[in-house]
């Protein structure tokens, strides 16, 4: 029988079924322990995080009382580690040859009707200028495991490519890499092109059922798909982020594997990841996500995402299109720190349309918004707009970022660079209104900067964006 070990290599033991389980009971029995979850919620207002153990516990309350009190403490916690920023990005599809079996997705292999798709270096070039026309910095790149159609060298290329394009005032600064896991080889030549953060979701962390949705493919392999991150950091990768999709199988159990994930890379690595990603199952092609019988409700959703950002106040946390606008607006507050706009999750898509009969969506989006809606929405809901990526260019990444957030002197960098980006994107991209909510914004958010000198820097470097004078990046 493995044993639970977090400082182990071995994924039997630092994702450990029998921890999980006694973990589930333990919060179980103690769900409407008043005093208990007090104590937790004491425990967490220090601001250093809770055991996954311990966020069990406040995840199965059901104290309303209680509840309320976790709400109110994420808000809180979100304000002092991120303030009310909130990163921008968009997803690019470069290919949807894949080999893999997963029952969730429409590019498993079985899928004979889906049109198989294939970006040139050309398309690459189109697909980024249409995404530097939005005004996107970011950019998290996505692509099926093909080890013939999509190997290494091409997702190098194609980075490559990305950082090389230049249009207008465009230019895409910060490039995440969302593909199937591999080697440590593989991993130190991402990281020697310049990616920002590596990108896996693990879809779900109970075995028995991860290994039923990958029935055939290189993903079957539970263990090396789920010591991936560990050959990242190995690799070179400071930076690598964590998910769940949550709907495959019981939230509670990934809620526990997901925050076990991040405890073994702490214990292992010094650092946890640099971000948590909460996607839900959607319905895709053939996907009918109504045939999985373990989906959460909106209130739920909210609740994992209040939970998570008090077990790991530091870690950054991202929604997607994947959910509607009225869910990212409520889960906004409770921790979430970056999401997509103007989003499309097919192969080519962002260059025109596709037809009826060649659809390449991975799946269904939730949030049609153009990205200057996203923008104008945001703003008015108070919070910034950031297309800020400086401390990937800087090298504040992994434990040198997780320092300065703890710290709390990351807002010092984080939120005059938002101002800044945010100022660009009115002047080079932003419709009418969006701008005037924006330039309003941002006079009333200087007042937030407290350090007189950086205040000065800061409007002296807005003056110079609307005036054409770019000699600084951010």
């Amino acid at each position: 029988m493995w044993k639970y070990d977090p400082k182990s290599t071995n994924a039997d033991e630092f994702i450990n079924h029998e921890e999980i389980l006694e973990t589930l009971a333990y919060a179980d029995a103690h769900k409407n322990d008043r005093p208990l979850l007090k104590e937790i919620l004491e425990k967490a207002k220090a601001r250093k995080g809770l055991s996954h153990r311990d966020a069990s516990v406040l995840l199965a309350s059901e104290d309303e009382e209680i509840n309320e009190e976790i709400f109110r403490l994420a808000k809180q916690i979100k304000q002092d580690f991120y303030g009310n920023r909130i990163v921008l990005f968009a997803p690019l599809y470069l290919s949807n040859y894949c080999v893999n079996g997963c029952t969730y997705c429409p590019y498993h292999a079985v899928n004979r009707h889906m049109p198989r798709k294939k970006l040139t270096q050309e398309e690459v070039r189109r697909e980024v200028i249409a995404l530097q026309d939005m005004g996107h910095k970011r950019l998290a790149i996505e692509s099926g495991e093909d080890p013939v159609n999509n190997p290494i060298e091409y997702i190098l290329e194609c980075v490559n490519t990305i950082y090389g394009i230049h249009h207008k005032n465009g230019a895409i600064r910060r490039v995440n890499v969302n593909i199937a896991a591999t080697t440590v080889e593989n991993y130190h030549k991402l990281k020697e092109a310049g990616i920002g953060t590596y990108i896996l979701f693990q879809e779900t962390y109970h075995k028995e059922s991860y290994l039923q949705l990958h029935p055939t493919g290189p993903k079957h392999d539970y263990n090396y798909h789920t010591e991936a991150m560990d050959r990242a950091m190995q690799g070179g990768i400071d930076d690598v982020g964590c998910g769940v999709l949550f709907g495959l199988d019981k939230y509670r159990y990934e809620f526990a594997g997901l925050l076990m994930h991040a405890e073994h890379l702490e214990a292992v690595f010094g650092v946890g990841p640099h971000t948590i990603s909460v996607p839900r199952l959607r319905d895709a092609d053939d996907i009918d996500s109504s045939a999985f019988k373990n989906g959460i409700d909106d209130d739920t959703f909210a609740k994992i995402v209040a939970c998570i950002r008090i077990a790991v106040p530091y870690t950054g946390m991202i929604v997607s299109t994947r959910e509607n606008q009225k869910t990212r607006e409520k889960v906004l507050g409770l921790g979430i720190s970056q999401i997509s706009g103007g989003s499309r999750t097919s192969v080519g898509g962002y260059v025109e349309p596709e037809p009826e009969d060649m659809k390449s969506e991975q799946f269904d989006v939730m949030d049609n918004r153009t990205l200057d809606e996203v923008i104008c929405w945001l703003m008015k809901l108070g919070y910034v707009p950031s297309f800020c990526t400086a401390c990937y260019r800087e090298g504040r990444t992994g434990d040198r970022f997780m320092s300065l957030c703890k710290s709390g002197q990351i807002q010092n960098c984080c939120h005059p660079n938002a101002l800044m980006t945010l100022k660009e994107y009115l002047v080079d991209y932003a419709g009418k209104e969006t701008k005037e909510v924006g330039d309003a914004l941002i006079q009333a958010e200087l007042k937030n900067i407290p350090k007189e000198q950086v205040r000065k820097i800061v409007i002296e470097n807005l003056s110079k964006i609307e005036t054409g004078q770019r000699d600084f990046r951010f």
